[in-house]
């Protein structure tokens, strides 16, 4: 373990101050659960830690029919999945949000952490991403809005400046005519790192698809958007063929690598089959 400086952070601006003075070295402090292993096994440089778990706004959890869900970057999980809001409103968080780790995990991870790690087979982000998810980002030159789908430009990697941290995460409200879903595969449970993961989110008109939005984790360098997926089902009613070609579109947009948990071929494969699945899942949670 590398000898590590710890900062309790009194608010929004303290933490971008200490942020912006400890420079790259200097790292949020959300969950940890990521952070402090990679700090410890020295595959992140860090120096500085800023915990911001005692600020209000990292912290919330909030729903309005107008505005939606706003879900604090530190949040922890298991006040994420345990808020019946949520469960009604948004099952496809509880889908990612109860699988990240056990227990313990859940209940200092968050999904600001998850975004923030930025990691190609982070659970949480092709749900956030499908749910049209949109971060709150505050830094020395003022706050602005980044959408999850475009927040990772490489593994480990995110468009976040020195200084700058995520608040909250955002996802519009929802109605009745719209469901998401979440599904990953893992190739045993003591592996607990998805080979290949999709989220789906699909809103009808009548029984055809008024838009749609689907997203892959772990096929990529990062979570990828699935435009030609989502546009297979849009002005469409979900038959086996619909959904097929869906699955067929997100695929070909799949460039994995192969490694301990996976091979190209089985995730290239894995994304159609879990595009489909949770296609299937959003259709039937409407219709539940």
């Amino acid at each position: 373990m590398q000898a590590v400086k710890y900062a309790r952070a009194a608010d929004i601006d303290d933490a971008i101050r200490l942020l912006a003075e400890g420079g790259d070295k200097a790292r949020v402090l959300a969950g940890g659960t990521d952070l402090i292993v990679q700090a410890r096994e020295r595959k992140r440089d860090v120096d500085l830690f800023v915990d911001v778990k005692h600020v209000a706004e990292f912290m919330s959890l909030e729903y309005d029919d107008s505005s939606g869900l706003t879900v604090g970057a530190a949040t922890p999980l298991y006040e994420l999945y345990g808020d019946k809001t949520v469960q009604e409103k948004y099952p496809a968080l509880v889908d990612a949000s109860t699988v990240i780790g056990g227990k313990a995990i859940q209940g200092r991870a968050s999904l600001g952490g998850n975004l923030g790690n930025s990691s190609p087979a982070g659970d949480s982000l092709p749900a956030m991403i499908a749910l049209g998810g949109v971060a709150t980002v505050a830094g020395p030159n003022g706050s602005r809005e980044v959408s999850v789908a475009e927040f990772c430009t490489g593994p480990g990697r995110n468009v976040l400046e020195v200084g700058e941290l995520i608040v909250s995460i955002n996802f519009p409200a929802v109605s009745d005519s719209e469901g998401a879903a979440w599904q990953r595969f893992i190739p045993r449970n003591e592996m607990d790192i998805a080979v290949a993961s999709a989220g789906t989110w699909i809103k009808l008109d009548g029984k055809v698809v008024a838009d749609a939005r689907i997203a892959l984790g772990a096929v990529a360098a990062t979570p990828l958007v699935a435009t030609g997926a989502a546009e297979a089902l849009i002005g469409n009613e979900l038959t086996d063929e619909v959904i097929g070609n869906a699955g067929d579109a997100a695929s070909s947009i799949a460039s994995p690598i192969t490694d301990m948990r996976g091979s190209i071929k089985q995730r290239t494969h894995l994304a159609k089959i879990l595009t489909e699945r949770t296609i299937r899942d959003a259709l039937d949670r409407i219709n539940s």
